[in-house]
């Protein structure tokens, strides 16, 4: 196989258009409204699986959107996802971004109660006096613990659901689709921090584009 030579500032356009010509060739049609969304999660993993596995909800974009527009809190479970989520873009419209997971005061509760940090990490994030749009990449408990609390009545402003992994990844998964939130959520075991800032990045630069 001959080295392709494309210049630095070109790979990531190059990428897409690979992307976006191999789509063409299994004949795999896109939904328009989410195609950005879907060819970034490919961008980010050389995965295609995502054509099938990523799902919306039925109100997505338009949710994340108006969060955005309004100001929303952004909550990572890792920080991997909150170094790569595009600090720029959510500058232009004050939008604040956290990760809790390293703070001391919620791993000296998690001990103590005996549940994950990633649980304790996002009921500090359900105390934000803002809506919040979560972004889990790694921890399964983040999305049972939001699901949980759902249950008693707190309204998860938007979900970005897809930890990677094998214990309770596919279940914790499901309890977001099987609700009522707006979310973007992959099916199955893969996933990962970085896709999940690629899904934000890739609606942030819809918004900049005039996309969404």
């Amino acid at each position: 196989m001959d080295i392709e030579y494309v210049r630095p500032s070109e790979i990531e356009k190059r990428s897409f258009e690979i992307i976006t010509r191999e789509l063409d060739q299994k004949g795999i049609t896109l939904d328009e409204r989410y195609a950005p969304v879907i060819k970034r999660c490919i961008h980010t993993t050389a995965d295609f699986d995502y054509v099938e596995t990523l799902k919306f909800s039925k109100n997505a974009a338009d949710a994340f959107k108006s969060l955005i527009l309004n100001g929303a809190a952004i909550v990572t479970d890792t920080n991997m996802a909150l170094s790569g989520i595009n600090k720029k873009e959510l500058e232009k419209y004050g939008c604040s971004i956290h990760c809790y997971m390293a703070d001391e005061e919620i791993a000296r509760q998690a001990s103590e109660r005996g549940v994950t940090r990633a649980s304790v990490s996002m009921e500090k994030a359900m105390t934000i006096n803002k809506p919040v749009i979560f972004v889990i990449g790694n921890a399964p408990t983040a999305l049972i613990t939001i699901r949980e609390h759902y249950d008693r009545g707190y309204k998860p402003a938007f979900v970005i659901g897809v930890p990677v992994g094998f214990v309770n990844v596919e279940a914790a998964k499901e309890l977001i689709i099987d609700s009522e939130m707006e979310y973007i959520v992959n099916r199955g075991r893969k996933g990962g921090s970085n896709v999940a800032a690629a899904i934000c990045n890739a609606l942030l630069y819809m918004m900049r584009d005039g996309l969404l």
